[in-house]
């Protein structure tokens, strides 16, 4: 094999940015991808244009990667006292942090590229908000119990770019899938948090899991019940039909399980329900799809 050619010491190096970058663990980048599609076959009204699925496909996987370049520089002195994170490639000094900020800079500027040249001018626009969402989100968690909210600021932000790049305009479908993306990250994050909650309380790492406290499995519900509703109401105004709501209804009865799964808040069964988000995301897409094909 080709890799078998490179010295020891450069596959190394190469793994170690490679866990920076979570290449390892795409579950943050299948999280982004979700809703980007919702918007991409919304936009589209079902046929969206394959340079712009290609496009927001790639630059989901970029971004996503750069965030978590940036996020391990911001958490590089926090990190050794998390359990959870006390080996990644920056906190134990594999990499450098002016490697990880190059890394950032280097996918923001790729991503801004593609924009730039196969995008239009609302899309390029929006793009400078996403990045200083990405930019800003890993520092919030010094200053607001909220970092949850600004994270789902940056992961919704390529529900607006990505209907700008096909429809050429934004509508109010538009910020409801981006109000309901919010929502939803910041319920699935506080799942997250909830896992190194007893570290971050340690550290001084503010957090919704530790905001909301005791009433965090509430909230959760609260929020996960809100999406539900303004997903039906996306389906309403854009008169979706069967599918697109089986969808729905698959989402919600997923986020009974996550409730389920974190019913002891337990360290392993929030991270189940976190991880299990994937599936909800792909459930509205897949019913929107198909409804779309068939409408």
């Amino acid at each position: 094999m080709l890799l078998d050619a490179v010295p020891d010491h450069i596959q190394s190096r190469l793994a170690d940015y490679a866990r920076l970058l979570r290449i390892d663990r795409p579950i943050g980048t299948l999280l982004l991808l979700w809703p980007t599609y919702w918007a991409l076959w919304l936009a589209g009204e079902g046929s969206p244009g394959l340079g712009n699925v290609v496009i927001f496909t790639l630059g989901v996987f970029f971004m996503r990667a750069a965030g978590c370049a940036i996020n391990d520089f911001a958490d590089r002195d926090w990190d050794k006292h998390v359990k959870r994170t006390k080996d990644r490639p920056l906190t134990a000094g594999r990499v450098k942090p002016w490697e990880a900020v190059a890394l950032f800079a280097g996918l923001c500027l790729v991503s801004f590229l593609m924009v730039l040249l196969f995008t239009n001018p609302l899309t390029l626009y929006l793009s400078f908000g996403g990045a200083a969402l990405a930019f800003i989100y890993p520092f919030m968690k010094r200053y607001t119990h909220l970092p949850q909210l600004f994270l789902g600021a940056a992961f919704s932000w390529a529900i607006p770019m990505a209907w700008a790049a096909e429809a050429g305009e934004l509508s109010q479908l538009t910020w409801l899938l981006f109000t309901a993306n919010v929502l939803w990250t910041v319920a699935y994050d506080t799942f997250y948090a909830m896992v190194d909650r007893d570290d971050d309380l340690k550290v001084g790492i503010k957090s919704t899991a530790i905001l909301f406290g005791d009433a965090d499995r509430a909230i959760i519900g609260m929020l996960q019940a809100m999406v539900v509703l303004i997903l039906l109401l996306v389906g309403h105004r854009a008169e979706l039909g069967t599918f697109y709501y089986l969808g729905v209804v698959a989402m919600a009865c997923l986020f009974v399980y996550h409730q389920f799964l974190a019913r002891e808040r337990e360290r392993e069964g929030c991270f189940k329900a976190f991880l299990n988000n994937n599936w909800a995301g792909f459930a509205v897409f897949s019913g929107l799809v198909i409804d779309l094909a068939i409408g």
